[in-house]
């Protein structure tokens, strides 16, 4: 955490400011250990302040000792007391995560210049720990687990609700102390709508059943996506979407490397899929950082043309087609942005066919 601590404080002069606020879950985890759920950091060029209420107070302690504990009470003045420990007249607030309200009561403390910054941690955390990636790489590893169970539990006649319940249970059962998301499992029509909540629609022969899921290990989360077909020999359209998407899906991890921009990636997989005649069925982007939370930056998007994309960066790869009516595909893994490309920390195969 005193790394951490140096890096923040690094950007001070460019942020034009003397102090950073922090109220978002992931940043202030990122930037002081500290799991619970109500708290705000307030860092300064020389002092660290962790603010919390009597139930934290004790595993603050423990779990952020690079941190002074501000012990928040009834009293009504605590705010400008804990504001008053950095002894700051210009500081930086999370322009995304800061409501009209708080940014309200924000305002009453007249003597602070509040600067909105539309990133402050975010571009630190985009690089993995070792310890980070120790937690990614446990994650994955459950998840490709969970998903292996997929031929058994995906059979005609079970609800989509009832195979994603019984994902979710395994995973738990296996280790993972959360879903890192609600399991999705789309079926038949419905896997043409890329987030699809999974319902009382039974599976069918003949069907595509595209399932996304991952697994929370230490707070840090994985994601992957595999398509399904029931039956021994899919048919011709799907067939054709199918090798699309995973030719897209190829192609964007071969051309992974620091440097890259989010932009170029998107690209390569989107121009692939556009020649087949399914751009317009591609809506979403090609892919986006993992980590403390399911989305993250970078992003490799179509906006993303300034985005570069850093060595140590945790990325989904998941390039799709969607057709409305009929069904979709969408292939998903996990991978590192090495200095030599990208390694791979899903490995799932990608074998489709599921004979009933």
């Amino acid at each position: 955490m005193t790394d951490r601590l140096s890096a923040i404080r690094a950007n001070f002069d460019e942020w034009q400011v003397d102090a950073l606020l922090l109220t978002s879950a992931a940043n202030r985890r990122w930037a002081s250990g500290f799991t619970g759920s109500a708290a705000q950091l307030l860092i300064s060029r020389q002092r660290a302040v962790l603010a919390t209420d009597s139930r934290y107070w004790e595993r603050a302690s423990q779990e952020a000792p690079a941190y002074e504990i501000f012990r928040l009470g009834d009293d009504k003045d605590a705010m400008t007391s804990f504001l008053a420990t950095a002894g700051a007249a210009r500081i930086g607030v999370e322009a995304n995560h800061v409501s009209l309200a708080k940014q309200s009561a924000l305002d009453k403390h007249t003597d602070i210049v509040w600067v909105p910054l539309p990133a402050t941690v975010e571009p630190l955390r985009a690089v993995k720990t070792t310890s980070e990636l120790a937690a990614i790489r446990a994650a994955a590893r459950l998840t490709d687990e969970t998903v292996a169970q997929v031929p058994r539990l995906a059979r005609p006649g079970v609800s989509e609700r009832a195979v994603a319940w019984e994902l979710e249970k395994f995973m738990r059962e296996a280790g993972a102390e959360a879903v890192a998301f609600d399991i999705i499992v789309a079926s038949g029509p419905n896997s043409a709508l890329p987030h699809h909540h999974p319902g009382d629609r039974v599976l069918q022969a003949g069907d595509i059943v595209i399932v996304d899921l991952g697994a929370q290990v230490d707070g840090y989360k994985s994601d992957l996506t595999r398509t399904f077909y029931l039956g021994d020999a899919g048919d011709d359209a799907f067939w054709g979407i199918y090798d699309t998407v995973r030719q897209a899906h190829a192609a964007a991890i071969a051309g992974i490397h620091p440097g890259v921009t989010g932009k170029a990636i998107d690209a390569l997989a989107r121009h692939l899929i556009t020649a087949a005649g399914n751009g317009a069925h591609f809506g979403h982007g090609t892919g986006h950082g993992v980590g403390l939370e399911i989305h993250e930056d970078p992003r490799f998007s179509r906006l993303a043309e300034k985005t570069i994309i850093p060595s140590g960066a945790v990325m989904t790869v998941e390039p799709g087609v969607y057709l409305p009516g009929y069904g979709g595909v969408r292939i998903e893994d996990l991978v590192l942005v090495t200095a030599d490309g990208a390694e791979y920390l899903s490995a799932a195969p990608q074998s489709p066919l599921i004979a009933v």
